[in-house]
Parts: C-alpha cells; sequence; structure tokens
C-alpha cells in the first residue's frame, strides 16, 4: 500500500475502473495522492503487479464483510454423539433413533456407541446385534456407513454420514 510497494512499475487501474496501463509506481502514488485515495496492490503476484486507486478503510471493510458473509453460508460438518447400553428398553432406544435421524438430517455425521461395563464384556455379541439392529433402521434412508461396528475397548462403536446426494 502506498509507500510500501517496492515494484518500480504496477499495471494501475483508478477509482473509477478505468485501466492507464503500465505506469511507473511514482506516477501511481502521485495521481493516487491527487485524489486523496490510496495505492493499493490489489494482485502481487503478476509481472509487473496490478495497483488500486481507491479508499484503503472503504476498500477494507468491504473485503471483511463479504468474509463475513460468506463464512456464514457454510456449514461445518460436527461429529454427534448417540451413546447407549445393550440394556436399552424401547422406548429409549426409538429416542436415539430419532435424534440420530435428526443429526443426519441436519447434515452432521453420527457416532454411535454401544458401552459396556463390568461383566457386560463377556456379552458383547448382544452389543453388537443391538448396533446392527440400529444399522439396519437407516438401510432405507440411503445413509452412508462410514465406519462399520467394532470393537473398541470397553465400546461398539459405529460411524454413520448423511448420504451426499
Amino acid at each position: 500500500m502506498n509507500e510500501k510497494i517496492r515494484a518500480r512499475e504496477v499495471r494501475l487501474i483508478d477509482d473509477l475502473g478505468v485501466n492507464h496501463g503500465t505506469v511507473p509506481t511514482s506516477k501511481a502514488l502521485q495521481m493516487a495522492k491527487e485524489r486523496e485515495l490510496d495505492l493499493v496492490v490489489v494482485s502481487a503476484n503478476q509481472a509487473p503487479p496490478v495497483a488500486k486507486i481507491l479508499d484503503w478503510g472503504k476498500y477494507k471493510y468491504e473485503t471483511e464483510k463479504r468474509a463475513k458473509e460468506a463464512k456464514k453460508k457454510q456449514h461445518t460438518v460436527d461429529v454427534k454423539e448417540v451413546k447407549m447400553r445393550y440394556k436399552i428398553d424401547v422406548h429409549d432406544y426409538e429416542v436415539r433413533l430419532k435424534a440420530t435421524r435428526k443429526f443426519l438430517a441436519q447434515g452432521n455425521k453420527v457416532k454411535v456407541v454401544v458401552m459396556l461395563r463390568g461383566r457386560e464384556m463377556q456379552h458383547s455379541h448382544l452389543a453388537m446385534d443391538l448396533i446392527t439392529k440400529f444399522q439396519g433402521e437407516f438401510e432405507q434412508d440411503s445413509v452412508l456407513i462410514e465406519k462399520k461396528p467394532q470393537i473398541e475397548g470397553r465400546n461398539i462403536v459405529m460411524v454413520l454420514a448423511p448420504n451426499s446426494k
């Protein structure tokens, strides 16, 4: 910006959008000062660099505003977690199912965990049956199974993701 520009020549575009072609940097700075504006390099990787005559404060404000708007519109994918035990009651199972469907509809991934405590580890086959039943509930919904049910320590874990379509 202004005196910090190191290039000898710049491709100049004035505040009205008129292209002046390749101009010495000193002349471009003089033109900017006459109009009481700033000379800003907008594309430094060109040869010669592209510089514009504009109001720096206004330019900075508008670029920050555009970046803020773009950030508002993007959706970050979170990994939601649904925990249960293999001795789960029917109603509680349906609540977990409903929550999982809601998370997937919002575009989030869901980590389904069936916890095993103490001697429940001996009945891990029952927990595996439960998680495969849970997985079967989503087959008609075309949900992607990102990670198949696996035993990880004292838990059986499965990761579901919404279909990209």
